[in-house]
């Protein structure tokens, strides 16, 4: 379970929030039986599904606790558990569900052959004997394949609510009930291979699905990677322990020593060092870090060994926060999955009546009662809208995991919408356009002062100072001997040569430049750092002008260093504006009739990351920017900001027309079965082949653009 609190509006008592995985959602239907029975329990404010994840997040009064929220939800006919007990649990059900997946595959494949037999012409005795055979593999095989859906009907029906399995539940076993009945009385027909087939075409969907999303879920564990995996906890008694991340706690005291990742959110209680943040800031530079600052998972400590008091740890820190945002790739609220939702919503309810009707009606026509229940049963088996169901959470998903290889986390499936509307780009600069990542320029300092600046420099873990010895040791230069050299963290490097002091330190003046200062003796030259361009970024920016996006700079940066950027990259630009200048100028655009995407790195980003039509933030941006934005990329590239937009392009493309489809095998197959055009066989072929159609179209989203 995950849980936080926030103010409910005009409320000075908290809300709790709890995720909980209910693997029982199959459908987008689901969706509203949950949220909707879920909000009309006393004291849950409000119940947010998202169905890729099969997850609800639950807004509730703290009084309730999570036994009572799994208590609603079994009410509900959802089994529900922990977020924490879901990764090994997924696993066992996938399992399970590829095993249900085969034996439904061995059972139909023989049953086939039998069938060919009889539509081949076997007649009498040796038709008799294949029924007999077919219903000795069928009945087996639909017992052990069918429990995914028999079990889900089961519970919804106990709890007085129905779902998409019951009337799949209902078919299968209708149709294997009268294929008995019509064996046992010697009937020329009977219809195991239909309901066989029905089940093995549905399990392959589902089998298709969790493979789906078991994909997104690898692209979050690897941002969660980057938390420190233990820590040296230090006890009471004075005696240390190497503990595990997942198992350390609030008011835990931890020891990180200089070069290692923190493995939770804490306060400094003893020691000064400097901070590498970069993961969560966008700030290269490390940050001075003393008694009684806040520092965070993720963050590797540079020059000093810590003692921190950790106030969050594992699934709630603000690393793991990202993550779980970062989760949302394959479901929302999105236009497409409410109109899917409604569409599932009135399925149930219009299935059975149009079967009743379907029996009534032919029975009043004079069929009998088998003829009748046969069309009853195609109905019912025909019009299962999992074509319509996987329409839109198909697409998202393979779409998100098609850009998780580019280097592009989506959070929201509705972004993928709003990223294939957009059509103005706005970057910043540092951090975002350029890698954050400094590099020294080295030219106006002596040449017989290189060797003690080098020297200097590798005595030094700062990211200045390995700029340095980085640019000097790609010279072939080599460092000269020093005496008595020492690290002042947060001031520079000191050190004796030939009875001189010399120094990398911070300048003693800021004219506003990143630098340090080589002193030697009473002789000092200041070095300058440049960040320089990603790689790819005049590529990336040409790529969305092929898409017809233009792009501009937007940046807090001063106009000199910003109008070296914009001219290489051929773009206007804006510096020296405030975050509430940048939001000035994103609701112009948007004035003006654009749907801007804002991609931007740092807390001043925020405002217009949430303003923008559509947003993306780099890894390395702070975690308010990363959580506001609709994507977040990782890695040097900025190509996966194009690679956004082309997928989303083809994404709602694929999502209309599985939309189309879908309705389009409706309004032919409905008719059909109604006027017993379709025999339970074909209506189990037609269905599952809705679905595989719509999912196999999805799945060409799998394959990421160059």
């Amino acid at each position: 379970m995950n849980a936080h609190a926030s103010l409910s509006p005009g409320d000075s008592q908290p809300l709790g929030h709890t995720t909980l995985a209910v693997p029982g959602m199959r459908c987008s239907g689901c969706i509203a039986k949950v949220e909707q029975g879920l909000s009309a329990v006393e004291g849950i404010e409000t119940a947010r599904v998202n169905l890729s994840a099969k997850r609800v997040v639950i807004s509730h009064d703290p009084k309730l606790d999570d036994l009572d929220l799994i208590d609603s939800l079994q009410r509900l006919g959802f089994e529900a558990q922990a977020v924490a007990a879901m990764p090994v649990q997924e696993v066992t059900r996938d399992r399970e569900l590829l095993k249900a997946l085969a034996v439904a595959g061995f059972g139909m494949m023989n049953i086939m052959l039998l069938s060919v037999g009889v539509w081949a012409g076997a007649d009498g005795a040796t038709r008799e004997l294949f029924h007999w055979l077919s219903a000795l593999i069928a009945l087996p095989v639909i017992v052990y394949a069918g429990r995914p859906f028999f079990g889900s009907a089961l519970k919804a029906l106990r709890h007085r609510q129905t779902n998409m399995d019951v009337p799949i539940s209902i078919g299968v076993l209708l149709a294997t009930g009268l294929s008995l009945y019509e064996t046992a009385i010697g009937g020329d027909h009977a219809y195991f291979d239909g309901a066989t087939m029905l089940l093995f075409f549905l399990l392959a969907g589902r089998a298709l699905d969790a493979e789906m999303r078991s994909r997104t879920r690898a692209g979050v564990g690897a941002l969660l990677n980057r938390i420190g995996r233990n820590a040296s906890v230090l006890h009471a008694d004075g005696s240390t322990e190497r503990v595990a991340a997942d198992l350390l706690a609030p008011g835990m005291v931890m020891l990180v020593a200089a070069g290692e990742s923190l493995a939770a959110d804490g306060t400094i209680e003893h020691g000064e060092s400097a901070l590498d943040n970069s993961m969560l800031t966008g700030e290269s530079t490390p940050a001075p870090a003393g008694v009684g600052e806040q520092v965070h998972a993720g963050a590797i400590n540079m020059l000093a060994p810590l003692r921190v008091r950790i106030t969050a740890a594992a699934q709630d820190t603000a690393l793991a926060e990202i993550a779980r945002l970062m989760e949302e790739a394959g479901q929302s609220r999105s236009r497409y999955v409410r109109i899917a939702d409604r569409a599932s919503r009135l399925y149930a309810p219009a299935v059975h009546t149009l079967a009743a009707l379907a029996f009534v009606g032919w029975m009043i026509a004079g069929a009998g009662w088998h003829q009748s229940l046969v069309i009853a049963i195609a109905v019912l088996i025909i019009t299962c809208p999992c074509a319509m169901g996987l329409a839109v959470p198909a697409a998202q998903v393979v779409a998100s995991g098609a850009l998780i290889k580019r280097g592009l986390l989506v959070k929201d499936g509705s972004a993928l919408e709003r990223l294939a509307e957009v059509d103005i780009a706005v970057f910043d600069k540092t951090g975002t356009l350029t890698l954050g990542e400094p590099q020294a320029e080295l030219a106006s300092v002596p040449t017989r002062a290189l060797p003690i600046a080098l020297a200097l420099a590798q005595a030094s873990r700062h990211p200045l100072s390995r700029s340095i010895a980085q640019a000097l040791a790609s010279q072939g230069m080599a460092p000269t001997e020093l005496d008595g050299v020492r690290e002042v963290a947060g001031d520079g490097v000191f050190a004796t040569y030939e009875g001189d002091a010399v120094a990398l330190r911070r300048p003693r003046t800021d004219d506003g430049h990143m630098a340090v200062e080589l002193v030697i003796a009473d002789e000092a030259w200041p070095i300058r750092f440049d960040d320089r361009l990603r790689a790819d970024a005049a590529q990336a920016i040409d790529r969305l002008r092929s898409l017809g996006i233009e792009s501009r700079i937007l940046s807090g940066d001063r106009n000199a260093p910003l109008a070296k950027v914009a001219e290489e990259l051929g773009l206007e630009s804006l510096g020296n504006v405030s975050p509430q200048e940048k939001l000035a100028q994103l609701d112009r655009l948007k004035a003006d009739g654009f749907k801007p995407l804002m991609v931007g790195d740092g807390l001043n980003d925020g405002p217009a990351l949430a303003a923008a039509h559509a947003s993306i933030a780099p890894g390395t941006a702070s975690d308010a920017s990363q959580q506001v934005a609709d994507a977040v990329f990782i890695g040097e590239r900025l190509m996966p900001v194009a690679h956004a937009v082309m997928v989303a392009r083809r994404t709602m493309r694929v999502v209309r027309q599985n939309f189309g489809f879908a309705i389009a095998y409706n309004l032919c197959a409905v008719p059909l079965a109604l006027s017993g055009m379709v025999t339970p066989l074909i209506a189990a072929i037609a269905m599952s082949l809705s679905s595989l159609v719509v999912i196999g179209n999805s799945l060409r989203l799998a394959k990421a653009p160059e």
